[in-house]
């Protein structure tokens, strides 16, 4: 008898890349036309065959399939193969999956799919769903989906962000516990349901403690989905409604924050790190000249520059020159994000924040803080995260390093908070605690 080898093996698998696009909560599915060889009809990610290194072919495939080129999409993550075999058409299946995000809803078909549609994961799996979805699609997701500990470790992202990213992980369990109740006999327990997503929802808030505008918006899912239950007890459908609706509401108060911010601005504008937020003000302010503080360590600021350059003129500069420019230059107003914003009105933020805030102060440079009031902190303590010390030093010396990610800007710093309610003052901004601190009270 003749033996086989692992290579032998392989060579009868056929080794696919499926790349998951991603833009503010949703996926893009594409429905396969009859021009492919397998799974005509049915609704998938952007795949192909991986003819040679699935790392490169993702990016073919991508730029083939969708029109949009390597900048207009960033990688987040691969994941671990899915391997199956499909009797229906007599091949054994290793999906290499991807998951990507980008900015650009607009796509250009090849004639390999019929047509697209951005939709919450969940789509994948929802038992009520007209599409017929390739098979292992929600398992390929599964391998690359936002989870508790990837938001636990991001640390390229602002806290809007994963607040979004951590609602989808509730979003997505309670999707796959909607469609698993659907299937089985007898129907899933809604205690059983209920207590699984609060230990989940537990764990999101604990993944980052520091993080105010995530624990409010997990916060507000479980307090909507309890309420929508009406008394019974709410289960994986009222929590996904709840996700759903989060995620929509979140991203409407950050842009409706970006816009009260981007009516108050006019001439040239100082700001630091990187907050969507303000990056979407700043598009929609047209100022006249943008001064960006590269922010040290991890350099944020230079990605905020590159993204404005096009659009407006741009001075990139060291955080240690920000005193400086703002006493020489023509600075009409500081625009700076919030990680958490004080009930006393104080804001902390990236580090060099409060040193560029007491700046302005010192020239009578206005500061405004650019947040949605879900970034409000219904507590007094705070939770400042520190980064890595090799970041600052990496030598032999036996040198002690601080290299802290956040710091405190007084309240009497800052001369307004651009939120969705528009500029709030400091009595306001009491009020919308009070109404954050309700939202707690879903918790056992």
């Amino acid at each position: 008898m003749t033996g086989t080898t692992d290579a032998d093996d392989d060579r009868d698998r056929s080794h696919v890349v499926t790349a998951f696009l991603r833009t503010d909560g949703d996926v893009l599915l594409l429905c396969r036309s009859d021009a492919v060889g397998t799974y005509a009809g049915q609704w998938g990610g952007v795949s192909g065959f991986a003819e040679g290194e699935p790392d490169a072919q993702v990016s073919t495939e991508i730029r083939e399939e969708t029109g949009l080129e390597d900048d207009a999409v960033s990688l987040v993550r691969s994941g671990r193969p899915v391997e199956f075999a499909d009797t229906d058409v007599g091949r054994e299946w290793v999906v290499h999956p991807y998951l990507f995000d980008c900015e650009d809803r607009e796509v250009e078909l090849s004639e390999e799919h019929d047509t697209a549609e951005w939709v919450s994961p969940t789509e994948i799996v929802d038992p009520d769903s007209d599409r017929e979805t390739v098979p292992e699609l929600w398992t390929a997701y599964e391998r690359v989906a936002p989870t508790v500990r990837s938001i636990a470790a991001d640390s390229e992202h602002g806290a809007a962000s994963l607040s979004i990213r951590a609602l989808g992980v509730l979003r997505d369990r309670a999707g796959l516990l909607v469609a698993e109740r659907d299937a089985s006999e007898p129907a899933s327990d809604p205690d059983e349901e209920w207590d699984e997503l609060a230990e989940l929802a537990r764990r999101l808030l604990e993944a980052r403690p520091s993080m105010v505008v995530l624990r409010n918006r997990v916060n507000r899912t479980m307090a909507d989905a309890e309420a929508a239950a009406d008394g019974a007890q709410a289960g994986a459908p009222a929590v996904l409604e709840a996700a759903l609706a989060g995620i929509d509401r979140a991203l409407e108060a950050d842009a409706e924050a970006a816009a009260t911010a981007a009516d108050s601005l006019e001439g040239s504008v100082m700001t630091l790190s990187r907050s969507g937020t303000v990056l979407e003000a700043l598009r929609a302010g047209e100022p006249s000249r943008v001064f960006v503080a590269e922010s040290r360590p991890a350099r944020e600021g230079v990605g905020v520059a590159e993204a404005l350059a096009e659009d407006v003129p741009v001075t990139l500069h060291t955080d240690a020159a920000a005193a400086h420019l703002l006493a020489t230059e023509d600075v009409d107003r500081v625009f700076v994000g919030a990680d958490t914003i004080r009930a006393d009105g104080a804001v902390v933020n990236k580090t060099g924040t409060r040193a560029l805030a007491v700046a302005a102060a010192r020239e009578d440079v206005p500061v405004t803080v650019v947040a949605a009031t879900d970034k409000l902190s219904t507590r007094e303590e705070l939770n400042l995260e520190s980064g890595d010390r090799s970041a600052v030093y990496d030598g032999d010396a036996g040198v002690d390093v601080a290299n802290p990610t956040f710091d405190v800007t007084p309240a009497d710093c800052v001369s307004a908070v651009a939120t969705e309610r528009g500029l709030l003052e400091p009595e306001a901004l009491k009020e919308v605690v009070a109404e954050l601190r309700e939202l707690e009270n879903w918790r056992p």
